[in-house]
């Protein structure tokens, strides 16, 4: 009897431990409940509008910090058009998504998360450049993920989003590029 006892602490003991070190990541779980539900042919198309959602709430939560924390006017203002453009375009992602079916994550990935915390831990110019700098890749990044949905996508009204929002996506680019000599 005590040796079932303590197997069955072990037991508990070891399923509380995996339970509290166990952090569910929102993009996960949008994929995996995407994969479930979606057709194969859907696949890459919800992955890219799980990605998309994810990049779109980063870039809103940056300019927000970026508003707070920049000393810069460029990167405030920077900051500020994320904010309102990413806004606008989350909210049309959303609608879509919900039309079609595709789950979205509703916080950032923990690699997102990760980058953010490391930037809110600078101040001053430091922020500044930094924010710069990531801004910079980020979007270079997006222009490609975008491009690349716009030419290869299954579903035609994703592929007409995305390659409506590559326009956009090169201006600020233009406008990070901008910001990231003005600050450094």
């Amino acid at each position: 009897m005590k040796k079932l006892a303590y197997n069955f602490m072990l037991a508990a003991s070891l399923f509380a431990a995996v339970a509290c070190n166990t952090k569910e990541d929102s993009t996960e779980t949008a994929e995996d409940q995407n994969e479930e539900t979606l057709r194969s042919s859907m696949e890459e198309d919800a992955e890219f509008a799980v990605a998309a959602a994810d990049g779109g709430m980063f870039e809103v939560q940056m300019g927000e910090l970026a508003q707070r924390s920049g000393t810069s006017p460029q990167v405030k203002e920077f900051g500020k058009m994320m904010v309102t453009d990413h806004g606008k375009a989350n909210e049309e992602l959303k609608k879509l998504a919900q039309q079609k079916n595709i789950t979205l994550p509703t916080t950032l990935s923990q690699d997102k998360q990760d980058k953010y915390n490391n930037l809110a831990k600078k101040t001053g110019r430091d922020f500044d450049r930094a924010y710069a700098d990531l801004m910079v890749s980020d979007h270079k990044e997006d222009i490609e993920e975008f491009r690349e949905t716009a030419e290869d996508g299954k579903d035609a009204e994703l592929k007409s989003w995305a390659a409506s929002k590559v326009p956009a996506l090169e201006m600020h680019l233009e406008r990070a590029q901008a910001m990231q000599n003005a600050v450094k």
